[in-house]
């Protein structure tokens, strides 16, 4: 029956972005004529937008080492460290995953070596190698929201180096006519067909391909709040580091794109390692998405997402109700898990142009809750918006600033399962006074020289992991990013 309600569920998304989308049909033939308006901000693959066409990784003046627009091989690298920090703050009460109430420091290190090659002109194979080492505050406990989004969330595994991405890319073209495509770590074609199949196989992160948005994505040169830069009710498959094995499928239109991915879940919730037995555990993601200038002639994005999670998961009520019968000492999601069951959830991503420098973006993010948070972070419910200017504005073009809110929140059994003193795999202090998380960030990021860029980033968080007894904290950061 769950399963039923699920595939409905989808469905009724499905539907409802045709809704959505109707008003950019009536500009797709404008579109098509002036193929130099084709934008897609979600994927690398196409041109971007007027708000980052003097910005982008392929402007030999934005990176340390030019990178070729002609060559088969794509070989770049980035480097992102971030300190942050926190006051002491107000807590009546701490728990075992608390955000710690005393003042503290930490600092991340991320480094990724991006290496591509074109077999063909509609075949590329990609390999990513990375290394995230550092720690976040309070070992990335104790917030929903958490404040950095390149933080692994098990300090256990260290610095090592490992392998972030191996993918195959093909594309089938369905169409003579071409547009302009942005070349990049992921994509490597200069010239795309308008209407064509894509397929990648292999291992990704699935936010490199949904829940994508041009203004409220890129930890490494805006916003670093996991839920600033995504959706943060979208449960994705993924392991402690943020990657899954899986297959996309994503059929591309001059105005509409729709993609598809199987992807495999992890073992346990947050684990580092994948169920590869995808007849018990899986993930099903759909992604609508309809671009056009409906708004004053202005670019504008609508993304409606779907996803089902079959996982070995835990029951919140399940767990409550084995506590008040005595069973258990506290209520205990894990003791309750079950293979088998469901999780699913919608997402609404929206982005619109304002001026060729300025755009606001958001997002409303829904998930049923009833079973545990198993991969991304623990979010029921969310509702987040905000905005990004360039620097021309005051003759500082490759720099940027921007501002946003988010809201987030968990439902009741989810929500008196924290207060009975349970704990999930992020949150847990021991009680709990509900209120919804509060998230407020600003950030101006400035261009120092070539790749190298330097930020300054404030955030403040109200009821953290959702406690009104505990907080507000305040989280000042400064990161250098350097894109070589």
């Amino acid at each position: 029956m769950r399963r039923s309600l699920a595939q409905l569920a989808l469905g009724t998304s499905c539907l409802l972005l045709v809704c959505l989308a109707a008003p950019y049909r009536a500009i797709a033939q404008d579109l098509v004529a002036d193929q130099s308006e084709e934008q897609n901000p979600a994927s690398p693959a196409k041109a971007p937008t007027a708000d980052e066409s003097s910005s982008t990784e392929s402007d030999p003046r934005l990176t340390v080492f030019p990178h070729s627009q002609s060559s088969r091989y794509w070989i770049s690298g980035q480097a992102n460290i971030i300190l942050q920090w926190h006051p002491e703050f107000p807590a009546r009460y701490s728990g075992k995953n608390s955000l710690r109430a005393h003042a503290e420091n930490a600092t991340s290190k991320l480094y990724t070596l991006y290496l591509g090659y074109a077999l063909t002109p509609t075949t590329e194979v990609f390999l990513d190698a990375e290394s995230a080492g550092g720690h976040g505050l309070s070992e990335a406990l104790g917030v929903a929201g958490f404040t950095n989004l390149d933080v692994v969330r098990n300090p256990e595994l260290g610095p090592v180096p490992y392998l972030a991405r191996v993918m195959l890319r093909q594309v089938i073209p369905l169409s003579e006519d071409r547009i302009e495509a942005e070349r990049g770590p992921l994509n490597l074609a200069t010239s795309v067909p308008a209407r064509r199949l894509e397929f990648r196989i292999g291992k990704f992160g699935l936010t490199d391909f949904f829940d994508s948005n041009t203004r409220g994505t890129d930890s490494h040169l805006q916003f670093l709040n996991w839920t600033v830069d995504n959706n943060g009710a979208y449960d994705y498959a993924a392991n402690t580091r943020g990657y899954t094995d899986g297959v996309i499928v994503e059929y591309d239109d001059h105005w509409w794109t729709v993609r598809f991915a199987e992807a495999l879940m992890p073992k346990v919730a947050n684990g580092i390692h994948l169920d590869a037995t995808i007849a018990r555990a899986r993930s099903e993601n759909l992604e609508l998405e309809a671009r056009g200038n409906l708004i004053a002639h202005r670019a504008g994005v609508v993304r409606l997402l779907g996803y089902l999670n079959h996982a070995d998961m835990g029951n919140y009520r399940q767990a409550i109700n084995a506590y008040l019968d005595g069973t258990t000492s506290t209520p205990d999601i894990v003791s309750t898990r079950r293979q088998g069951r469901h999780k699913y959830g919608f997402g609404l991503n929206l982005e619109q142009e304002i001026t060729p420098q300025v755009g606001v973006f958001g997002r409303l993010g829904w998930s049923d809750g009833r079973n545990e948070s198993f991969a991304y972070t623990e979010v029921d419910r969310t509702l987040e918006f905000g905005g990004l200017i360039r620097g021309h504005v005051w003759h500082r073009g490759n720099d940027r600033a921007g501002a946003a809110f988010v809201l987030n929140a968990v439902v009741p059994d989810h929500r008196d399962y924290l207060a009975l003193g349970g704990l999930g795999f992020l949150l847990g202090d021991g009680a709990l006074h509900y209120g919804r998380e509060k998230i407020f960030e600003g950030f101006y990021t400035a261009h120092l020289w070539r790749g190298f860029f330097a930020s300054f980033v404030l955030q403040h968080i109200g009821n953290p992991g959702y406690n009104k007894d505990r907080g507000p904290v305040i989280v000042p950061a400064v990161r250098l990013h350097v894109d070589f």
